[in-house]
Protein backbone atom coordinates (compact mmCIF):
# COMPACT_ATOMS: atom_id res chain seq x y z
CA UNK A 1 0.00 0.00 0.00
CA UNK A 2 1.29 3.68 -0.93
CA UNK A 3 1.45 6.19 1.65
CA UNK A 4 1.39 9.48 0.99
CA UNK A 5 4.91 9.50 0.95
CA UNK A 6 5.34 6.55 -0.91
CA UNK A 7 6.54 4.38 1.21
CA UNK A 8 5.40 1.13 2.19
CA UNK A 9 3.41 0.17 5.41
CA UNK A 10 1.00 -2.89 6.33
CA UNK A 11 -2.23 -2.67 4.38
CA UNK A 12 -5.97 -2.32 5.72
CA UNK A 13 -8.56 -4.78 5.91
CA UNK A 14 -11.05 -3.82 3.72
CA UNK A 15 -14.63 -3.96 3.98
CA UNK A 16 -15.37 -4.81 0.75
CA UNK A 17 -13.12 -6.72 -2.22
CA UNK A 18 -13.50 -3.48 -4.58
CA UNK A 19 -11.98 -1.89 -1.89
CA UNK A 20 -8.93 -4.47 -2.62
CA UNK A 21 -9.02 -3.77 -6.33
CA UNK A 22 -9.46 -0.21 -6.19
CA UNK A 23 -6.10 -0.06 -4.03
CA UNK A 24 -4.52 -2.38 -6.61
CA UNK A 25 -5.25 -0.07 -9.08
CA UNK A 26 -3.81 3.11 -7.39
CA UNK A 27 -0.99 0.99 -6.25
CA UNK A 28 -0.02 0.06 -9.71
CA UNK A 29 -0.25 3.79 -10.81
CA UNK A 30 1.78 5.13 -7.92
CA UNK A 31 -0.66 7.04 -6.75
CA UNK A 32 -0.67 7.73 -2.92
CA UNK A 33 -4.44 6.93 -1.31
CA UNK A 34 -5.18 6.44 2.31
CA UNK A 35 -8.13 4.58 3.44
CA UNK A 36 -10.91 5.96 5.67
CA UNK A 37 -8.45 8.52 7.36
CA UNK A 38 -11.07 11.44 8.07
CA UNK A 39 -14.60 10.90 9.38
CA UNK A 40 -17.30 13.69 9.00
CA UNK A 41 -19.79 14.40 11.31
CA UNK A 42 -23.57 14.60 9.79
CA UNK A 43 -26.02 15.09 12.19
CA UNK A 44 -25.98 15.73 15.91
CA UNK A 45 -28.61 15.39 19.29
CA UNK A 46 -29.68 18.07 21.10
CA UNK A 47 -26.29 17.78 22.98
CA UNK A 48 -24.04 18.53 20.38
CA UNK A 49 -22.98 14.71 20.44
CA UNK A 50 -22.47 13.20 16.78
CA UNK A 51 -25.40 10.92 16.11
CA UNK A 52 -24.27 9.74 12.62
CA UNK A 53 -21.21 10.15 11.01
CA UNK A 54 -19.19 9.36 7.23
CA UNK A 55 -16.06 7.89 6.58
CA UNK A 56 -15.88 8.18 2.73
CA UNK A 57 -13.38 5.07 1.67
CA UNK A 58 -10.42 6.87 0.47
CA UNK A 59 -8.44 9.74 0.23
CA UNK A 60 -6.34 10.81 -2.82
CA UNK A 61 -4.03 13.24 -1.51
CA UNK A 62 -2.56 14.46 -4.03
CA UNK A 63 -5.45 15.18 -5.62
CA UNK A 64 -7.40 16.20 -2.56
CA UNK A 65 -10.03 13.96 -3.44
CA UNK A 66 -11.74 11.79 -1.26
CA UNK A 67 -13.63 8.37 -3.60
CA UNK A 68 -16.32 6.79 -1.63
CA UNK A 69 -17.25 3.35 -3.66
CA UNK A 70 -20.59 1.21 -3.57
CA UNK A 71 -21.52 -2.35 -5.13
CA UNK A 72 -24.62 -2.43 -3.96
CA UNK A 73 -27.69 -2.77 -6.67
CA UNK A 74 -29.28 0.43 -7.55
CA UNK A 75 -32.30 0.27 -6.21
CA UNK A 76 -30.21 -0.09 -2.63
CA UNK A 77 -28.16 3.13 -2.60
CA UNK A 78 -30.67 5.01 -1.66
CA UNK A 79 -28.80 5.40 2.25
CA UNK A 80 -25.68 6.14 1.01
CA UNK A 81 -27.03 9.03 -1.29
CA UNK A 82 -28.47 10.57 1.03
CA UNK A 83 -25.58 10.53 3.32
CA UNK A 84 -23.74 11.92 0.17
CA UNK A 85 -26.43 14.78 -0.09
CA UNK A 86 -26.00 15.75 3.77
CA UNK A 87 -22.11 15.61 3.48
CA UNK A 88 -21.94 17.89 0.16
CA UNK A 89 -24.03 20.34 1.97
CA UNK A 90 -22.16 20.49 5.36
CA UNK A 91 -19.11 20.20 3.64
CA UNK A 92 -19.33 22.01 0.03
CA UNK A 93 -15.73 22.60 -0.60
CA UNK A 94 -14.64 18.88 0.25
CA UNK A 95 -14.62 17.07 -3.52
CA UNK A 96 -15.97 13.54 -3.31
CA UNK A 97 -16.76 11.13 -6.27
CA UNK A 98 -18.61 8.29 -5.64
CA UNK A 99 -17.88 5.28 -8.05
CA UNK A 100 -20.97 3.44 -8.32
CA UNK A 101 -20.97 -0.69 -9.22
CA UNK A 102 -20.92 0.07 -12.52
CA UNK A 103 -18.07 2.56 -12.41
CA UNK A 104 -16.09 -0.39 -10.27
CA UNK A 105 -16.69 -2.66 -12.81
CA UNK A 106 -15.94 -0.45 -16.03
CA UNK A 107 -12.58 0.27 -14.15
CA UNK A 108 -11.60 -3.27 -13.51
CA UNK A 109 -12.53 -4.62 -17.42
CA UNK A 110 -10.07 -1.03 -18.23
CA UNK A 111 -7.13 -2.53 -16.78
CA UNK A 112 -7.74 -6.08 -17.18
CA UNK A 113 -9.56 -7.47 -14.29
CA UNK A 114 -12.36 -8.92 -16.06
CA UNK A 115 -12.24 -11.89 -13.90
CA UNK A 116 -11.53 -9.73 -10.76
CA UNK A 117 -15.36 -7.97 -11.31
CA UNK A 118 -16.73 -10.82 -11.80
CA UNK A 119 -15.87 -12.10 -8.16
CA UNK A 120 -15.56 -8.63 -6.58
CA UNK A 121 -19.12 -7.44 -7.80
CA UNK A 122 -21.07 -10.72 -8.26
CA UNK A 123 -19.98 -12.53 -5.12
CA UNK A 124 -20.57 -10.03 -2.35
CA UNK A 125 -18.76 -10.65 0.76
CA UNK A 126 -19.97 -12.67 3.63
CA UNK A 127 -20.32 -10.00 6.16
CA UNK A 128 -16.67 -10.51 6.91
CA UNK A 129 -13.57 -8.07 6.22
CA UNK A 130 -11.15 -8.71 3.35
CA UNK A 131 -7.38 -8.22 3.91
CA UNK A 132 -6.05 -7.20 0.85
CA UNK A 133 -2.78 -8.96 -0.53
CA UNK A 134 0.28 -7.52 0.43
Amino acid sequence: MMTTEGSERQPPRFSHPAEAEFARILDFYGIPWEYEPHTFPLAWDEQGRVTEAFSPDFYLPQQGLYVELTTMQPHLVTKKNRKLRRFRELYPDVPIKLLKRRDIRGLLLKYGLEEESHVVLDNPPSGEQVKQDA
